[in-house]
């Protein structure tokens, strides 16, 4: 199973306005830019998070996004969710409405799919963008130890 960069690149702007969060609205363009996103890319990818409401738009001259939510509300599974749909490695197991099968009460694979899936939605849902700012200050403040000059 692989995610799309709908759902890779989706998190990455979501923790670039986490990351900026207090700033005010933050362009669409700066975030492309620091996180190596086309924009245009960028533009659909926020237009399903500002439906969910995972992030707010605000217009005007000094316009931009911000997180609809405080980081700690967002889950990593929330976001790849909207932009990659359920999390099932098949859809006889999906979250959403699983696809049933003939042969689903006696399919000794169907446990294994849940199971998967269930590990991965485990996985996704216990991490938030605070979690993940949290882990950027660990592994700035471990970088910064082992700075060496000469």
């Amino acid at each position: 199973m692989k995610l799309s960069t709908k759902g890779r690149y989706g998190v990455k702007a979501m923790f670039d306005l986490a990351q900026h969060m207090g700033e005010g609205p933050i362009s669409l363009k700066s975030i492309a830019e620091r996180q190596s996103i086309s924009e245009h890319y960028l533009e659909q990818l926020v237009s399903g998070l500002r439906k969910a409401g995972l992030v707010k738009s605000v217009r005007g001259a000094q316009g931009g996004y911000l997180l609809g939510k405080e980081p700690d509300k967002i889950k990593i599974g929330d976001i790849i969710r909207v932009l990659e749909g359920p999390i099932a490695p098949t859809d006889c197991v999906s979250e959403e409405d699983p696809e049933i099968c003939s042969k689903a009460e006696f399919c000794v694979t169907r446990t294994i799919w849940e199971k998967v899936r269930d590990s991965i939605a485990e996985v996704l849902d216990s991490i938030t963008l605070e979690t993940m700012l949290e882990d950027a200050k660990k592994i700035e403040s471990d970088r910064s130890l082992y700075m060496y000059y000469i």
